[in-house]
């Protein structure tokens, strides 16, 4: 077959057809060449095309685009030009305007500016006969209300803008517009240049494909595409799928061609033909030799071929129009004999191997698929079946196969577990020697064809052994099983009598049948590992222990998906002036990645919370900072796939370097990748002094409050998009007043919602958990919810939290307005030490009574009223002056020479913890003081003292 195609060739590039002879075989559609080159051709004229219509409408769109820009330049600079304002605010604007009007639409190629009235009357117009009338648009509305409005009509652009005096008022408008028809104009002057392009194009392309098909048609003689795929199926049969051998042989006795049947029945090298080795050098039968060497004609002649039998024919090939040669054909007639007998077994064996596909490895737990392991062997394979496993298996760990390494059995099937030497549950450490320990060290399987003759077998246990024995079990197979490598355990096969012993082939069965089983069995074991290790780490970067406050009494609840740990997350955080932060949030997911990404936006919430930001404000930034890590994540996995980068780095038809960032939005957008950070939050401020809650969320559910006498509802919180997904969506906000003894019910989505219900059976589901709640405790409450909101199977984690809220007691909080006068520090200071005495903390009055006067004196000096005073007795006593600018105070290095700059060293000094957070009025700076500095705190000698420990620290 060859030889016929090299000769074919040769005759085809030896003739010389003509030049309209090469066009009719281009142009042949039955041929392959013809067929490329139409295909060629046709794609050719469809991009031409396109290219030719997409710059056509992109010429027109950027002529009215620069149309609608023109217009907008010109009305703002007609508008805000020097001694417009004044003009329209004359006596004659028209005498004013009129001119420049002219002049400017001349002077920037518009079709007209008009300046008239905000009630439409006209001071300018091209036509002066215009001028008086009113305008006939009724688009003035944006206009008239301060706002610049275009109009783009088919045939027109128009752009009005106002004009503006100092006091906000409208004084008058301009219009500006221009004809589209005048900048469509390069368009039509284009399209010859256009057409051209597009022409040269195409024969340049059309040039290229004749060459191309014409060494195509070359390489194919000119073959219909039916044929060449008739000779390549035949071809490609003969070598694989013909299940009985051929060889071809030349004249010179060389083999030129055999197929994997006559490989396997000859036992050739691969190499045998594509060598041409001569037929007596390929170390066959001598009768065989001779047949194939002699070139006679033969049907059916018996050969030996090793210890196989063969049926040989052979046939010239000269008269079929190939070289001279033979073709020879292999049937092996001793196979047939034990196929026959074998067939049944191998099919049972075969639908084995299937159901145990199917049926192994149902799920994710170890224990349960060594018993699907057993369940499948018993009874078609074995009578009886034991697995055990190595103890690091069950824990999810890499194991370490060695000799007395002890393993738990986790299946016993086909015979009573009673009855079993081990039963279920069991550890065992085989002794060195016996078939089972043998199997573990080397790794391989171990046939004992008759058990009432091994002595090894009995060294394990001598009276359980006997048991076996007398229990008619006779034939035994011990195969480790191995995954990656790896001996995770041991699978036992045991047949009794009646069962035909165990053979070597049985002995690969059991290896493959196991060999499912251990694949199994270790992703189970990955899977515990990384759900152990996802687990842990979740419950690591959970709040180990709630802080201490007096404003809520909190309980909590995390109970992690089954499928997988996630990324649900809970916290509470005390703040500044008694307050505290309730938060709760969902990273969408689940694994490593989900808590790892937890546990970066927990951090954050921390950090924001430091900062006493509002809660909209906060989720804002955290919206911001998961845009980031979706950015950042998303350039890395760009970087990552080498095939999505050109040869600099850069990613394909890339123009500018902010096309990677826009590439890293676009992954973002369709989730081309799988770490793609979703998540959703709650985060709540309650203040125990006005018993009020300031509430936002970013696609996080709502809360759940239970009022005081039991009511249940779900107050309406604005609902934000998910963090990094806000963009440019502000938060809001909602206030609750909260009467004392109210519990405020916080969880996760995976509380309420699953595959099986929706949201609103959920929910109403925790209401009526919910209900009659007013006399439980917090936790009594989270396990109420547990037991009657909580799914079967949880898809998701859980994340539950439940706060009831108290209030400061009112004689333990006291205010003080301050006027602007230094006068009334002395007077505030005495009004604060009285109140610290009714309170008993005589002991702190001295460091407090040197912190408010230094934070008065400040406010007086450097604020603006209101100026107010508040102590707060706590667990700490806290110190708040609050003002009505908002530059904040900091600390600094006062030199030796200067008066002051030294107060806010000594607030520091006496204060545990002081700070600022701002208010929609000002700002509060606040101090905190612990209540345990002991009696007879004494004051310091000087202030140059508290200084000198200071001495180091920079200015802030």
């Amino acid at each position: 077959m060859r030889e016929n195609f090299r000769r074919e060739g040769d005759d085809s590039q030896g003739s010389s057809p003509s030049p309209g002879q090469r066009l009719r075989s281009l142009l042949n559609a039955h041929s392959v060449a013809g067929q490329v080159f139409a295909l060629e051709l046709v794609l050719a004229v469809v991009l031409a095309v396109v290219a030719v219509l997409a710059l056509f409408f992109q010429a027109e769109g950027a002529s009215t685009q620069e149309a609608r820009q023109r217009s907008i330049v010109g009305a703002q600079t007609f508008a805000h030009a020097p001694g417009t304002l004044a003009a329209m605010k004359s006596a004659n604007p028209t005498a004013q305007l009129q001119p420049q009007a002219e002049a400017a639409r001349k002077g920037s190629r518009v079709d007209y500016i008009v300046a008239f009235r905000p009630d439409g009357i006209r001071w300018t117009h091209p036509d002066p006969r215009l001028i008086g009338k009113r305008v006939a648009d009724g688009t003035l509305g944006p206009s008239l209300h301060g706002k610049m409005h275009t109009t783009t009509l088919s045939s027109a652009v128009n752009t009005t803008v106002p004009v503006i005096d100092k006091d906000g008022s409208v004084v008058g408008l301009v219009s500006v517009g221009i004809r589209v028809e005048r900048t469509t104009q390069r368009v039509v002057h284009q399209l010859p240049l256009l057409l051209g392009s597009a022409a040269g194009a195409l024969l340049l392309v059309a040039g290229g494909a004749a060459l191309v098909n014409r060494r195509l048609r070359r390489q194919t003689h000119g073959l219909h595409p039916a044929e060449m795929r008739r000779m390549y199926d035949h071809h490609h049969a003969v070598l694989h799928a013909v299940r009985e051998g051929v060889l071809i042989i030349g004249s010179d006795r060389r083999l030129l061609l055999a197929n994997d049947e006559a490989r396997r029945l000859l036992g050739l090298p691969p190499d045998a033909d594509t060598q041409r080795r001569r037929v007596a050098d390929l170390g066959l039968d001598p009768q065989l030799t001779a047949l194939l060497a002699s070139g006679r004609e033969a049907t059916d002649e018996v050969c030996l071929a090793g210890d196989r039998l063969l049926a040989v024919s052979v046939r010239p090939t000269a008269p079929y129009g190939g070289p001279t040669g033979n073709a020879v054909t292999l049937r092996d007639t001793t196979e047939l004999r034990g196929l026959a007998g074998r067939a049944e077994v191998a099919q049972e064996r075969l639908k084995l191997i299937y159901d145990a596909g199917l049926r192994i490895g149902t799920t994710l737990d170890v224990a349960r698929t060594a018993e699907e392991l057993a369940d499948v062997a018993v009874p078609r394979f074995a009578d009886v079946v034991t697995v055990e496993l190595l103890e690091p298996v069950l824990r999810g760990e890499e194991p370490e196969a060695r000799a007395g390494t002890a393993m738990r059995r986790m299946a016993v099937r086909g015979a009573p577990e009673a009855a079993a030497i081990y039963q279920v549950g069991d550890v065992i450490s085989f002794v060195p020697g016996t078939p089972m320990a043998t199997g573990l060290a080397d790794g391989r399987p171990v046939l004992v064809k008759d058990l009432h003759r091994s002595d090894e077998w009995r060294r394990q246990d001598m009276a359980g052994t006997q048991r076996v024995l007398d229990a008619a079990i006779r034939s035994l197979i011990a195969v480790p099983l191995q995954a990656r490598g790896v001996v995770l355990g041991l699978a036992n096969f045991w047949r009794a009598e009646g069962s035909v012993d165990f053979d070597e082939e049985d002995l690969s069965f059991a290896e493959e049948l196991t060999a499912r089983a251990a694949v199994a069995i270790d992703n189970a074991r990955r899977y515990t590992r990384e759900h152990t290790t996802a687990v842990t780490l979740q419950r690591s970067l959970l709040p180990q222990k709630l802080p201490e406050q007096s404003a809520l009494e909190v309980a909590h609840r995390y109970l992690p998906a089954q499928a997988g740990v996630g990324g649900d997350w809970f916290d509470v955080i005390p703040l500044p002036g008694a307050r505290v932060a309730l938060v709760v949030g969902d990273v969408v997911g689940h694994g490593l990645h989900a808590a790892a990404t937890m546990g970066r936006l927990r951090t954050a919430v921390h950090n924001f919370s430091a900062l006493d930001l509002p809660p909209d404000e906060l989720l804002n930034h955290l919206d911001e900072l998961v845009s980031h890590i979706d950015t950042d994540e998303a350039r890395a996995a760009g970087h990552a796939a080498g095939s999505g980068l050109d040869g600099d780095g850069a990613w394909p038809g890339s123009f500018g370097s902010n096309t990677e960032e826009v590439r890293a939005q676009e992954m973002i957008a369709d989730g081309s990748r799988t770490g793609i950070t979703g998540a959703t939050c709650l985060y709540a401020i309650y203040d125990p002094v006005a018993g009020r809650a300031t509430l936002a969320r970013a696609g996080h559910p709502g809360p759940t409050l239970i009022r005081p006498d039991g009511t249940v509802s779900f107050p309406d919180v604005p609902v934000s998009p998910p963090l990094g997904l806000g963009g440019s969506v502000p938060v809001e906000t909602a206030e609750l007043t909260l009467a004392e003894g109210s519990r405020l019910v916080l969880y996760t989505n995976g509380l309420v919602e699953n595959r099986e219900r929706d949201i609103d059976t959920g929910l109403e589901l925790l209401r009526a958990a919910l209900a009659g709640s007013a006399d439980r405790t917090p936790d009594q409450i989270c396990t109420a919810v547990l037991d009657a909101v909580l799914p079967a199977h949880p898809s998701d984690d859980i994340a539950l939290l439940v706060a009831h809220t108290q209030l400061l007691d009112p004689s333990r909080v006291a205010e003080w307005d301050v006027p602007s006068d230094p006068a009334a520090v002395a007077h505030i200071r005495s009004a604060c030490l009285h109140t610290l005495g009714n309170w008993g903390l005589e002991r702190i009055e001295f460091t407090t009574e040197l912190i408010l006067s230094e934070l008065i004196t400040n406010a007086i000096r450097y604020g603006t009223q209101p100026i107010r005073v508040r102590l707060l007795y706590d667990r700490t006593l806290i110190c708040e002056v609050s003002d009505g600018t908002s530059s904040s105070p900091h600390l600094r290095r006062a030199a030796a020479t200067d008066e002051g700059g030294r107060g806010l060293f000594l607030v520091a000094q006496f204060a545990e913890r002081w700070g600022t957070r701002y208010t929609p009025g000002g700002k509060v700076i606040w101090t905190e003081q612990s209540l345990d500095d002991g009696p007879g705190e004494a004051a310091p000698d000087s202030d140059d003292d508290i200084l000198d420990q200071w001495d180091d620290v920079p200015a802030l």
